[in-house]
């Protein structure tokens, strides 16, 4: 064992000589101690960066709110879908129902959940993987995947015909709840298989067991229609009524989108480029689309971003949020707060450090809506978010091209804007990622 070295009084004068050998020093103290490091560190230069006016911009309607949930991943995908129903039919404030997605989600995350816990149940309860599940559990969090299968599946409705509950307004209640009973169940099923349980009685151990949740998730959401009256006036004040819809005929009939025609592009340069990365541990709906990511330098993912845009369709993108950005502004800039130059410490790391010391991690998804050129190469982007219309501007942020490069790891794109090699490579084999690796 490595021998502890002691903490000494010379090397504490040490420190102090060193933090007063700084001229300003004691100003910079009362700065932040006042103020605080972001208020105190922020570059009053950076509104010249971030002006919101756009060369090439989708017009899109109110935002959407997540409000105290996790729910960001299914948003920023409905969201997209949303502004292609916008277009075609002329309205504008559209919205689609994300308690409807959050519901099935639910469900079958749970029936995933349960089947693997019986796959692992004779590895040690800490093991990592088992660690992985059990902490996982039934959170908030989610890919694209996640939500595009529950999509194809399930279909979506509007707003109006499954609306936010309060449980899905803020998940805290709910989440407590579901989380002891899918903790306790997975106890119980490791005991079972353990004990020598056939298949039989597993099954029908889990069947019990997605009942309890399915009857969490109706208390707590409400059920799910099978039918609906689709019924609007789009912005010319033209009424549209379509009675006894189904939610699977709604999304085929009304979106012309197949979400299996999709990539997630990434760029995580701590892994190797010109791959396909899969991570099936996190995969939530039985025989759905699986969550993959083909790894290319950011060039590329920035590439098939503009042309998807110029063509008319925003971009669903995993960013990094809290990192440098002012949410109640809504500005993003990779030198938004200049904090490693007004404490005299460097901390500053590259993108690839970042995963690798798991300081980076793709915490968010929203919505590009549109960016600005200048000579050629773009120097800003429009960002939707789902923090409603009172962040940002009406729930629009801008974020500059330097933190796109930095702090953005996804976008989903459709295979059709994608170069012939690219194309290639989303068919490859992909390699098979750990639960805690850095893209999850």
């Amino acid at each position: 064992m490595t021998e502890e070295k002691h903490l000494t009084t010379e090397m504490v004068k040490k420190y102090q000589k060193i933090f007063h050998d700084r001229k300003d020093a004691e100003v910079i103290a009362r700065a932040v101690q006042k103020n605080g490091i972001k208020n105190a560190s922020e570059d009053p230069t950076a509104s010249q960066r971030l002006h919101r006016a756009f060369s090439y911009e989708i017009k899109t309607g109110k935002p959407s709110n997540q409000r105290h949930s996790g729910r960001c991943w299914s948003f920023a995908t409905l969201n997209t879908m949303r502004h292609k129903f916008a277009k075609k039919y002329n309205f504008k404030d559209f919205e689609l129902s994300q308690n409807y997605l959050f519901f099935w989600d639910r469900i079958e995350r749970a029936n995933m959940y349960f089947q693997k816990i019986i796959e692992t149940a004779k590895k040690p309860l800490h093991d990592r993987t088992v660690d992985f599940y059990l902490s996982f559990a039934l959170n908030d969090g989610g890919q694209w995947a996640n939500a595009a299968s529950i999509i194809e599946k399930y279909g979506v409705v509007p707003e109006y015909v499954m609306p936010d509950t309060h449980n899905t307004r803020d998940t805290s209640d709910v989440a407590e709840v579901m989380n002891y009973l899918m903790r306790k169940d997975a106890l119980e099923l490791r005991h079972m298989v353990n004990d020598g349980a056939d298949e039989k009685e597993l099954a029908e151990a889990q069947q019990r067991m997605m009942a309890d949740v399915y009857k969490v998730a109706a208390y707590s959401f409400g059920e799910p229609p099978t039918k609906f009256d689709l019924e609007f006036r789009d912005d010319d004040k033209k009424f549209h009524q379509v009675l006894g819809l189904t939610p699977l005929k709604f999304y085929r009939e009304y979106f012309d989108t197949n979400l299996n025609d999709y990539a997630v592009i990434t760029n995580a340069p701590d892994h190797e480029y010109n791959k396909v990365y899969a991570m099936p541990t996190q995969d939530s709906v039985a025989g759905g689309i699986p969550i993959k990511f083909v790894n290319v330098p950011f060039k590329y993912l920035q590439k098939t971003a503009m042309k998807q845009l110029k063509a008319g369709e925003t971009v669903w993108v995993g960013n990094d949020v809290l990192q440098q950005m002012d949410r109640k502004r809504g500005l993003m800039d990779a030198k938004l707060f200049q904090r490693a130059q007004l404490l005299d410490v460097d901390f500053v790391m590259d993108k690839k450090a970042r995963l690798e010391s798991k300081q980076a991690m793709v915490s968010h998804a929203m919505t590009l809506t549109g960016f600005d050129l200048q000579n050629g190469e773009p120097t800003r982007w429009k960002i939707e978010n789902s923090w409603g219309k009172d962040n940002g501007d009406n729930g629009y942020f801008v974020m500059t091209q330097d933190w796109f490069e930095q702090y953005t790891y996804e976008a989903v794109i459709n295979k059709k804007y994608l170069s012939d090699d690219l194309k290639k490579l989303v068919d490859s084999e992909p390699v098979t990622l750990p639960a805690w690796d850095s893209l999850q």
